[in-house]
C-alpha cells in the first residue's frame, strides 16, 4: 500500500518526469556559464530568468536562486544580502524548480571561479557527500531520519557543517505539495526511488560560505 506522503498526482509520468530532470539539469548548466567575475546577484538572477525562458522553464514550483560567496551560507527561501558581488577566487550556488509541461524538476549545483582550495574542497566535498548518503539509502534503505542523521555526521566527519533546513522533499507531477509538504529529514520511514529530493547543503566551519548539491534519489 502506497503511503500518504507518496501519493502520485494524476498526471504523473516517470518519463516525463525524467525529461524534466535532465532539462533542469542543463539549465543548471547554462545559468552557470553566464556568471562571470565582477557580476552582481541581482544581475545573475535576471540572467538565470533569461535562459530558463529561452529553453521553456521559467514556470517554476519554487523561486529562481543564485547565490554569491557568503550568499551561498542561506537557506531555501531566505533573502540574500544585497550588494553580493562575484570574486575572482569565489563560490556560487544555482537552485532551480522548473515545471517542464506537467512535471516538476529540482536541481542544484555549486560552481567556483579562480582557485580558492577551500572553495574547491567544499565544490567537490559537497558532490561526494550526496553520493555517499545516497549510497547508503540505495544499500541500507534507512529512514529520512537516518539517512539525514548519517549525512550530518559524515559532514562533520569530512570538516563541514550540515544544514538541515535544506532537509530533502518530495517531486512528482505539478503541484507535488497538495500530496505532501514535509521534508526527508523527518521522514519516519524510508523513501520510495524517483520521488524524493536528495539536498545537500553544507558550510565552512569558519568562513562565511557554503556548497549546495541536490538530485532525486534513483536506483
Amino acid at each position: 500500500m502506497t503511503r500518504p506522503e507518496e501519493q502520485l498526482g494524476p498526471n504523473y509520468d516517470w518519463d516525463g518526469m525524467m525529461e524534466a530532470r535532465v532539462r533542469t539539469r542543463a539549465a543548471v548548466e547554462a545559468i552557470a556559464a553566464e556568471m562571470r567575475v565582477g557580476m552582481a546577484e541581482e544581475e545573475a538572477g535576471k540572467i538565470a530568468r533569461r535562459v530558463l525562458k529561452d529553453t521553456g522553464l521559467l514556470r517554476g514550483w519554487h523561486g529562481i536562486f543564485v547565490r554569491f560567496g557568503p550568499n551561498t551560507v542561506k537557506f531555501y527561501g531566505e533573502p540574500s544580502e544585497p550588494g553580493a558581488v562575484l570574486g575572482e577566487d569565489d563560490i556560487f550556488i544555482v537552485d532551480i524548480g522548473p515545471v517542464w509541461k506537467k512535471w516538476e524538476g529540482d536541481a542544484g549545483d555549486t560552481f567556483v571561479t579562480g582557485s580558492d582550495p577551500e572553495m574547491h574542497r567544499a565544490k567537490r566535498d559537497v558532490r561526494v557527500l550526496f553520493d555517499r548518503v545516497a549510497a547508503k539509502w540505495r544499500a541500507e534503505r534507512p529512514a529520512g531520519t537516518a539517512l539525514y542523521d548519517y549525512a550530518s555526521a559524515e559532514a562533520e566527519r569530512m570538516g563541514w557543517r550540515l544544514n538541515l533546513d535544506l532537509g530533502g522533499h518530495r517531486l512528482a507531477d505539478f503541484p507535488h505539495a497538495l500530496v505532501h509538504r514535509g521534508e526527508l529529514k523527518d521522514a519516519a520511514f524510508s523513501p520510495a526511488p524517483q520521488l524524493w529530493v536528495l539536498e545537500m547543503h553544507i558550510r565552512h566551519p569558519e568562513r562565511r560560505f557554503g556548497a549546495f548539491y541536490e538530485d532525486l534519489l534513483l536506483d
